[in-house]
C-alpha cells in the first residue's frame, strides 16, 4: 500500500509522531446561509442565483476558517453548498426526477430521487467547490463525495433491472468525478457509503464498485472510505480487500463496542477513528478525547490512526461543533507528545490466527 499520509504533516510539525486530524464533512451551516437559502426558493423574493453565490462563498470561506482555526492538519468547507447526502448528486446526475419529499426518521425529510434513466455524468460535481475551498485554505482539503452504493440503495430504482447494475453505472460516473478532482489538485478523497454496514452481503458489489472509482486514480491521491453506524461485523474483515488507503469508523457512537471487530482479523489499513460522538451536544474533554484516541492503537500502530468525528457535525450547535474539533486537535497533539516521550505503550491487536 502507498503512503499517502506523510503529505498532510504539516511543516514544522512539533512533534516525530503525527496523528493526522480532520473531519468527515458535513459542518453546521450559518443560520444566514439557511436564510439565503429560503430566500432563494421564494419566488415572491428578489434573490436570486447570484446572491445565492456569493452567500455560499462567505459561508464556504468562513467556515473553512473556523476549521483551520480549530488546528485541524486537512479541512473541508464543511459542504456549505450542499442539502443532502444523496440529493445533492441526484440533481447533478442525469437519469434521476425528483417527485416528493419523504420521511425519514423524526420530523426530517429528504427529497428521495428516482431513477428514471440511465444515468449519465453530465456537469462536474465538486470541482468548483474543491477549487474555491483549496484557494482560501492555508491547509490541504480532503473531498466528501458520496459513493455509488448509498446513491443507488437510497433512491427508487424505475429502470436498472437490479440495485447492483445501477451502483456500478454510478462507480464509473464517480470515478469521472475524480479523474476531474484530480486534475483540479485535489489529493485527499473520501467516498461516504452509510448504507454498506447496514445491508448484509452486499460488500462484494460496494468492493467492485470501489474498484472502478479508482481506476487510473494516481497512487498519491489518498482514498478514505467513510463507513457510520451499522453492525461491522457484516461487512469485516472482507473490506480489507477493498482498493482504499484508509477506513473512517464511527465507533465513538457505540462506547467501542464493535472495537473487537477490528482485532480478530489484523487491520491491514488506515484507520480514521472517530473519537468525538457527533450525535452529542456536549463537548468531550480533552482528556477523554485522548483516552478515545489510545484505543485506536488498539487495532493500528500511530503511523496509521487518523483522528476524526464520529460522522459529519451538522446536526449540531455550531459553538459544540468548533468545541469537538479544538479539543479533538489538542488530545492529538498531547497524545502524540506523549508518544514521542515513551509515555504510551503501543501494542496493537496482532491476529488471532499469529
Amino acid at each position: 500500500m502507498t503512503d499517502t499520509r506523510e503529505q498532510f504533516r504539516p511543516e514544522g510539525h512539533d512533534n516525530d509522531h503525527f496523528l493526522l486530524t480532520t473531519v468527515v464533512g458535513s459542518y453546521p451551516k450559518p443560520t444566514w446561509l439557511n436564510r439565503a437559502q429560503d430566500l432563494l426558493e421564494d419566488d415572491e423574493h428578489s434573490f436570486d442565483a447570484d446572491d445565492w453565490q456569493e452567500a455560499a462563498d462567505d459561508a464556504a470561506r468562513l467556515i473553512t476558517n473556523e476549521h483551520e482555526r480549530s488546528g485541524l492538519d486537512v479541512v473541508v468547507d464543511g459542504e456549505m453548498r450542499r442539502n443532502e447526502m444523496v440529493e445533492y448528486f441526484a440533481h447533478l446526475i442525469d437519469g434521476y426526477e425528483f417527485n416528493g419529499r419523504v420521511k425519514v426518521w423524526g420530523h426530517n425529510y429528504f427529497d428521495k430521487p428516482s431513477v428514471v434513466d440511465d444515468v449519465e455524468y453530465g456537469e462536474e460535481w465538486l470541482v468548483d467547490e474543491f477549487e474555491f475551498t483549496d484557494a482560501v485554505a492555508g491547509k490541504p482539503v480532503k473531498v466528501p463525495i458520496t459513493g455509488p452504493y448509498t446513491l443507488a440503495n437510497w433512491s427508487f430504482n424505475e429502470c436498472y433491472d437490479d440495485e447492483e447494475a445501477l451502483a456500478y453505472d454510478l462507480a464509473d460516473l464517480v470515478n469521472a468525478e475524480i479523474e476531474n478532482l484530480v486534475d483540479a489538485g485535489a489529493k485527499y478523497i473520501q467516498i461516504d457509503e452509510p448504507a454498506l454496514a447496514t445491508t448484509p452481503d452486499d460488500h462484494a458489489i460496494v468492493g467492485e464498485a470501489l474498484e472502478r472509482i479508482v481506476d487510473e486514480i494516481p497512487s498519491d491521491v489518498r482514498v478514505g472510505l467513510h463507513v457510520c453506524y451499522g453492525d461491522y461485523s457484516r461487512i469485516y474483515p472482507e473490506i480489507l480487500e477493498y482498493p482504499v488507503d484508509e477506513f473512517d469508523l464511527e465507533l465513538c457512537n457505540g462506547n467501542y463496542e464493535q472495537l473487537d471487530v477490528f482485532t480478530e482479523t489484523e487491520f491491514t489499513k488506515d484507520l480514521a477513528m472517530g473519537v468525538t460522538d457527533a450525535h452529542v451536544a456536549e463537548v468531550e474533554s480533552v482528556a477523554e478525547i485522548k483516552q478515545n484516541i489510545k484505543k485506536g492503537f488498539e487495532i493500528v500502530p500511530p503511523e496509521r490512526l487518523t483522528v476524526s468525528p464520529d460522522c459529519g457535525l451538522k446536526l449540531l450547535p455550531r459553538d459544540v461543533a468548533y468545541g469537538k474539533m479544538e479539543n479533538m486537535v489538542q488530545a492529538a497533539r498531547e497524545v502524540e507528545a506523549e508518544l514521542d516521550a515513551g509515555e504510551i505503550s503501543v501494542g496493537h491487536a496482532a491476529p488471532a490466527d499469529d
